[in-house]
Protein backbone atom coordinates (compact mmCIF):
# COMPACT_ATOMS: atom_id res chain seq x y z
CA UNK A 1 0.00 0.00 0.00
CA UNK A 2 1.56 3.35 -0.99
CA UNK A 3 1.80 6.17 1.88
CA UNK A 4 -1.04 8.43 0.03
CA UNK A 5 -3.73 5.67 0.17
CA UNK A 6 -2.41 4.79 3.60
CA UNK A 7 -3.30 8.21 4.86
CA UNK A 8 -6.88 8.40 3.11
CA UNK A 9 -7.69 5.40 5.14
CA UNK A 10 -9.96 6.29 8.21
CA UNK A 11 -8.62 3.40 10.63
CA UNK A 12 -4.91 3.97 10.10
CA UNK A 13 -4.61 7.79 9.86
CA UNK A 14 -4.14 7.63 13.91
CA UNK A 15 -1.06 5.60 13.49
CA UNK A 16 0.52 7.39 10.40
CA UNK A 17 0.13 10.65 12.63
CA UNK A 18 2.13 9.00 15.83
CA UNK A 19 4.84 8.29 13.41
CA UNK A 20 5.14 11.69 11.95
CA UNK A 21 7.31 12.40 14.76
CA UNK A 22 9.88 9.36 14.09
CA UNK A 23 9.46 9.74 10.54
CA UNK A 24 10.31 13.42 10.25
CA UNK A 25 13.67 13.40 11.84
CA UNK A 26 15.32 10.31 9.88
CA UNK A 27 18.36 12.06 8.55
CA UNK A 28 20.10 12.94 11.29
CA UNK A 29 22.21 9.79 11.32
CA UNK A 30 24.38 9.11 8.54
CA UNK A 31 26.71 6.16 9.61
CA UNK A 32 29.21 9.17 10.64
CA UNK A 33 31.12 9.88 13.83
CA UNK A 34 27.97 11.96 15.61
CA UNK A 35 27.50 11.98 18.85
CA UNK A 36 23.84 11.17 18.77
CA UNK A 37 25.08 7.43 16.31
CA UNK A 38 23.93 4.56 18.62
CA UNK A 39 26.32 1.46 19.28
CA UNK A 40 25.75 -0.06 15.71
CA UNK A 41 25.93 1.02 12.26
CA UNK A 42 23.06 0.44 9.91
CA UNK A 43 22.42 -1.55 6.53
CA UNK A 44 19.23 -1.62 4.29
CA UNK A 45 18.23 -5.65 3.65
CA UNK A 46 17.13 -5.57 -0.07
CA UNK A 47 13.97 -7.72 0.94
CA UNK A 48 12.13 -4.69 2.43
CA UNK A 49 11.82 -3.24 -1.03
CA UNK A 50 11.04 -7.06 -2.84
CA UNK A 51 7.33 -6.10 -3.69
CA UNK A 52 8.75 -2.86 -5.75
CA UNK A 53 11.48 -5.42 -7.26
CA UNK A 54 8.76 -8.46 -7.65
CA UNK A 55 5.01 -7.11 -7.77
CA UNK A 56 4.76 -3.78 -8.57
CA UNK A 57 8.39 -4.04 -10.82
CA UNK A 58 9.17 -0.37 -10.08
CA UNK A 59 12.57 -1.07 -8.94
CA UNK A 60 14.95 -2.48 -11.09
CA UNK A 61 17.33 -5.13 -8.47
CA UNK A 62 20.36 -3.59 -10.24
CA UNK A 63 19.53 -0.30 -8.87
CA UNK A 64 18.89 -1.42 -5.25
CA UNK A 65 22.35 0.88 -4.40
CA UNK A 66 20.95 3.55 -5.68
CA UNK A 67 17.26 3.67 -4.28
CA UNK A 68 18.90 2.62 -0.59
CA UNK A 69 21.50 5.87 -0.90
CA UNK A 70 18.30 7.81 -1.90
CA UNK A 71 16.91 6.24 1.81
CA UNK A 72 19.57 7.45 3.59
CA UNK A 73 22.10 4.28 4.06
CA UNK A 74 25.31 3.77 2.79
CA UNK A 75 25.22 -0.07 3.21
CA UNK A 76 23.37 -2.86 1.92
CA UNK A 77 22.53 -6.63 2.14
CA UNK A 78 21.61 -8.35 -1.37
CA UNK A 79 19.10 -11.36 -1.77
CA UNK A 80 19.74 -13.72 -4.32
CA UNK A 81 16.54 -14.75 -5.18
CA UNK A 82 15.92 -11.05 -6.62
CA UNK A 83 18.36 -11.61 -9.31
CA UNK A 84 17.36 -13.63 -12.49
CA UNK A 85 20.19 -16.33 -12.76
CA UNK A 86 20.09 -18.46 -16.11
CA UNK A 87 21.10 -22.03 -14.42
CA UNK A 88 23.08 -23.57 -17.67
CA UNK A 89 25.06 -20.68 -17.05
CA UNK A 90 25.35 -19.97 -13.40
CA UNK A 91 29.12 -18.95 -13.28
CA UNK A 92 28.89 -16.69 -15.94
CA UNK A 93 25.74 -15.11 -14.73
CA UNK A 94 26.57 -14.50 -11.02
CA UNK A 95 29.64 -12.93 -12.30
CA UNK A 96 27.49 -10.27 -14.67
CA UNK A 97 25.98 -9.32 -11.53
CA UNK A 98 29.12 -9.10 -9.45
CA UNK A 99 30.55 -6.81 -12.23
CA UNK A 100 27.49 -4.37 -12.16
CA UNK A 101 26.66 -4.19 -8.61
CA UNK A 102 29.75 -3.25 -8.25
CA UNK A 103 29.76 -0.66 -10.73
CA UNK A 104 26.20 0.31 -9.10
CA UNK A 105 27.66 0.62 -5.53
CA UNK A 106 30.67 2.30 -6.39
CA UNK A 107 28.76 4.96 -7.81
CA UNK A 108 26.11 5.52 -4.56
CA UNK A 109 29.23 5.31 -1.96
CA UNK A 110 27.56 2.04 -1.05
CA UNK A 111 29.39 -0.30 1.18
CA UNK A 112 28.25 -3.85 0.48
CA UNK A 113 27.39 -6.08 3.22
CA UNK A 114 26.36 -9.71 2.73
CA UNK A 115 23.92 -11.20 0.26
CA UNK A 116 21.21 -13.30 1.62
CA UNK A 117 21.13 -16.42 0.10
CA UNK A 118 17.42 -18.70 -0.96
CA UNK A 119 16.68 -21.51 -3.03
CA UNK A 120 20.33 -23.11 -4.24
CA UNK A 121 19.45 -26.58 -2.28
CA UNK A 122 19.11 -27.70 1.17
CA UNK A 123 22.85 -27.57 3.59
CA UNK A 124 21.44 -30.28 5.81
CA UNK A 125 19.36 -32.51 3.49
CA UNK A 126 19.13 -35.80 4.55
CA UNK A 127 21.16 -37.01 1.49
CA UNK A 128 25.10 -36.62 1.13
CA UNK A 129 24.33 -35.89 -2.98
CA UNK A 130 21.77 -33.79 -2.58
CA UNK A 131 24.83 -31.42 0.39
CA UNK A 132 27.44 -31.72 -2.32
CA UNK A 133 25.03 -30.01 -5.12
CA UNK A 134 23.94 -27.52 -2.22
CA UNK A 135 27.21 -26.49 -1.23
CA UNK A 136 28.52 -26.33 -5.16
CA UNK A 137 25.95 -23.80 -5.35
CA UNK A 138 26.17 -22.03 -2.45
CA UNK A 139 29.71 -21.94 -2.95
CA UNK A 140 29.21 -19.92 -6.37
CA UNK A 141 27.78 -16.89 -4.42
CA UNK A 142 30.76 -17.06 -1.70
CA UNK A 143 32.87 -16.00 -4.84
CA UNK A 144 30.25 -13.57 -5.65
CA UNK A 145 30.60 -12.17 -2.01
CA UNK A 146 34.18 -11.66 -1.84
CA UNK A 147 33.90 -10.21 -5.51
CA UNK A 148 31.18 -7.76 -3.80
CA UNK A 149 33.74 -6.73 -1.36
CA UNK A 150 30.86 -8.30 1.64
CA UNK A 151 31.71 -10.14 4.52
CA UNK A 152 29.57 -13.24 4.74
CA UNK A 153 26.70 -14.74 3.01
CA UNK A 154 23.47 -15.76 4.97
CA UNK A 155 22.43 -19.53 4.59
CA UNK A 156 19.75 -21.08 5.75
CA UNK A 157 19.49 -24.76 6.85
CA UNK A 158 16.80 -26.63 5.57
CA UNK A 159 17.07 -30.60 5.29
CA UNK A 160 13.57 -32.00 4.17
CA UNK A 161 13.51 -35.38 6.08
CA UNK A 162 16.40 -34.63 8.33
CA UNK A 163 14.38 -32.18 10.52
CA UNK A 164 12.13 -34.66 11.64
CA UNK A 165 15.06 -35.88 14.17
CA UNK A 166 17.59 -33.14 15.87
CA UNK A 167 20.20 -35.60 16.15
CA UNK A 168 20.07 -36.10 12.43
CA UNK A 169 20.07 -33.10 11.64
CA UNK A 170 22.49 -31.76 13.49
CA UNK A 171 24.96 -34.12 12.03
CA UNK A 172 23.70 -33.15 8.12
CA UNK A 173 23.39 -29.55 9.31
CA UNK A 174 27.41 -29.80 10.24
CA UNK A 175 28.70 -31.57 7.50
CA UNK A 176 27.10 -29.01 4.80
CA UNK A 177 27.08 -25.92 6.73
CA UNK A 178 30.84 -26.86 7.82
CA UNK A 179 31.97 -27.99 4.31
CA UNK A 180 30.60 -24.97 2.85
CA UNK A 181 32.78 -22.61 5.48
CA UNK A 182 36.00 -24.13 5.15
CA UNK A 183 35.37 -23.40 1.33
CA UNK A 184 34.28 -19.50 2.49
CA UNK A 185 37.25 -19.07 4.93
CA UNK A 186 39.52 -19.26 1.98
CA UNK A 187 38.27 -15.75 0.20
CA UNK A 188 37.76 -14.42 4.20
CA UNK A 189 33.89 -15.12 3.79
CA UNK A 190 31.86 -15.80 6.84
CA UNK A 191 29.08 -18.10 6.41
CA UNK A 192 26.00 -17.17 8.92
CA UNK A 193 23.11 -19.04 9.78
CA UNK A 194 19.69 -16.73 9.97
CA UNK A 195 16.75 -18.40 12.50
CA UNK A 196 14.41 -18.92 9.38
CA UNK A 197 12.37 -21.52 10.12
CA UNK A 198 12.03 -25.09 11.82
CA UNK A 199 15.05 -26.01 13.65
CA UNK A 200 16.93 -23.76 12.54
CA UNK A 201 14.44 -20.90 14.77
CA UNK A 202 15.05 -23.16 17.66
CA UNK A 203 18.27 -21.04 18.86
CA UNK A 204 19.63 -23.96 21.23
CA UNK A 205 19.59 -26.41 18.54
CA UNK A 206 21.10 -23.94 15.78
CA UNK A 207 23.93 -23.19 18.40
CA UNK A 208 24.82 -26.65 18.85
CA UNK A 209 25.27 -27.25 15.13
CA UNK A 210 27.60 -24.12 15.05
CA UNK A 211 29.75 -24.89 18.33
CA UNK A 212 30.16 -28.54 16.46
CA UNK A 213 31.48 -26.88 13.54
CA UNK A 214 34.04 -24.82 15.83
CA UNK A 215 35.18 -22.63 12.70
CA UNK A 216 35.32 -19.02 13.01
CA UNK A 217 34.24 -17.77 10.00
CA UNK A 218 30.96 -20.18 10.80
CA UNK A 219 28.34 -18.44 12.99
CA UNK A 220 24.70 -16.81 13.04
CA UNK A 221 22.78 -13.90 11.79
CA UNK A 222 20.12 -13.81 14.21
CA UNK A 223 16.59 -12.19 13.21
CA UNK A 224 14.33 -10.10 15.72
CA UNK A 225 11.16 -11.98 14.22
CA UNK A 226 11.77 -15.11 12.87
CA UNK A 227 11.45 -17.86 15.34
CA UNK A 228 8.63 -20.03 14.09
CA UNK A 229 9.60 -23.64 14.60
CA UNK A 230 6.06 -25.36 13.80
CA UNK A 231 3.61 -24.04 11.13
CA UNK A 232 0.25 -25.49 10.60
CA UNK A 233 -0.07 -28.28 8.13
CA UNK A 234 3.84 -28.58 8.68
CA UNK A 235 4.79 -26.02 5.64
CA UNK A 236 7.55 -23.84 6.14
CA UNK A 237 6.31 -20.74 5.10
CA UNK A 238 2.74 -19.20 4.88
CA UNK A 239 0.85 -20.72 6.57
CA UNK A 240 -0.54 -19.84 11.01
CA UNK A 241 2.29 -20.27 13.25
CA UNK A 242 1.76 -23.40 15.82
CA UNK A 243 4.58 -23.25 18.10
CA UNK A 244 6.87 -20.06 19.03
CA UNK A 245 10.69 -20.11 20.10
CA UNK A 246 10.97 -17.23 22.67
CA UNK A 247 12.65 -14.63 20.40
CA UNK A 248 14.44 -12.85 23.39
CA UNK A 249 16.06 -15.93 24.52
CA UNK A 250 16.95 -17.07 20.88
CA UNK A 251 18.90 -13.44 20.09
CA UNK A 252 20.57 -13.90 23.07
CA UNK A 253 21.73 -17.56 22.26
CA UNK A 254 23.00 -16.69 18.70
CA UNK A 255 24.32 -13.42 19.58
CA UNK A 256 27.64 -15.07 20.78
CA UNK A 257 28.19 -16.21 17.55
CA UNK A 258 26.50 -13.26 15.46
CA UNK A 259 28.10 -11.60 12.18
CA UNK A 260 25.25 -9.76 11.69
CA UNK A 261 22.03 -8.80 13.06
CA UNK A 262 18.69 -8.57 11.11
CA UNK A 263 15.88 -6.00 12.69
CA UNK A 264 12.56 -7.57 11.24
CA UNK A 265 9.61 -5.15 11.91
CA UNK A 266 6.01 -6.18 10.73
CA UNK A 267 3.86 -3.16 11.93
CA UNK A 268 3.73 -0.59 14.16
CA UNK A 269 1.49 1.28 16.85
CA UNK A 270 0.84 5.09 17.14
CA UNK A 271 3.57 5.66 19.33
CA UNK A 272 6.26 4.20 16.70
CA UNK A 273 7.38 0.58 18.86
CA UNK A 274 6.77 -2.64 16.85
CA UNK A 275 3.55 -4.58 17.74
CA UNK A 276 5.28 -7.76 18.84
CA UNK A 277 8.99 -7.17 19.22
CA UNK A 278 10.40 -4.93 22.47
CA UNK A 279 13.19 -3.14 19.99
CA UNK A 280 14.54 -2.04 23.75
CA UNK A 281 14.53 -5.55 25.03
CA UNK A 282 15.97 -6.67 21.96
CA UNK A 283 18.49 -3.92 21.37
CA UNK A 284 20.22 -4.50 25.18
CA UNK A 285 20.40 -7.84 24.50
CA UNK A 286 22.39 -6.86 21.49
CA UNK A 287 24.19 -4.59 23.37
CA UNK A 288 25.24 -6.67 26.21
CA UNK A 289 26.54 -8.91 24.13
CA UNK A 290 29.18 -6.50 22.58
CA UNK A 291 28.40 -6.10 19.37
CA UNK A 292 28.97 -3.32 17.25
CA UNK A 293 28.38 -3.96 13.98
CA UNK A 294 25.85 -3.46 11.41
CA UNK A 295 21.76 -4.04 11.89
CA UNK A 296 20.13 -4.68 8.68
CA UNK A 297 16.46 -3.26 8.69
CA UNK A 298 14.08 -5.38 7.13
CA UNK A 299 10.78 -4.40 6.93
CA UNK A 300 8.06 -7.06 6.44
CA UNK A 301 4.64 -5.47 7.13
CA UNK A 302 1.85 -4.59 5.04
CA UNK A 303 0.37 -1.54 6.88
CA UNK A 304 2.61 0.87 5.79
CA UNK A 305 4.56 1.14 1.99
CA UNK A 306 7.74 -0.21 1.65
CA UNK A 307 9.37 2.91 1.97
CA UNK A 308 7.52 4.64 5.01
CA UNK A 309 8.30 0.61 6.34
CA UNK A 310 12.08 0.93 5.97
CA UNK A 311 11.52 4.65 7.67
CA UNK A 312 9.76 3.61 10.75
CA UNK A 313 11.84 0.59 11.28
CA UNK A 314 15.48 2.92 11.04
CA UNK A 315 13.48 5.92 13.66
CA UNK A 316 12.41 2.57 15.91
CA UNK A 317 15.80 0.98 16.19
CA UNK A 318 17.28 5.28 16.59
CA UNK A 319 14.86 5.15 19.50
CA UNK A 320 15.82 2.22 20.93
CA UNK A 321 19.43 2.44 20.74
CA UNK A 322 18.78 6.09 22.68
CA UNK A 323 16.85 4.41 25.41
CA UNK A 324 19.99 2.30 26.48
CA UNK A 325 22.71 5.47 26.59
Amino acid sequence: MHRRSFLKNTGTFSLAVGLAPYLSHLDFFNDTEDAKAPFFKLSLAQWSLHKAILESKTLDPFDFPKKARQLGFDAVEYVSQLYTIDNANATAGINNLVKVLNARSSDNGIKNVLIMIDNEGELAALKKSARDEAIAKHSRWVDAASGLGCHAIRVNLFGTGAENDFAIWKETSADGLGRLAHYAAKSNINVIVENHGGLSSDGGKLTEVIKAINLKNCGTLPDFGNFCVKREGGERWGTPCLEEYDKYKGVRELMPFAHGVSAKTFDFDAAGNETTIDYVKMLKIVKDAGYKGRIGIEYEGNRLSEEDGIKATKALLLKAAAQLK
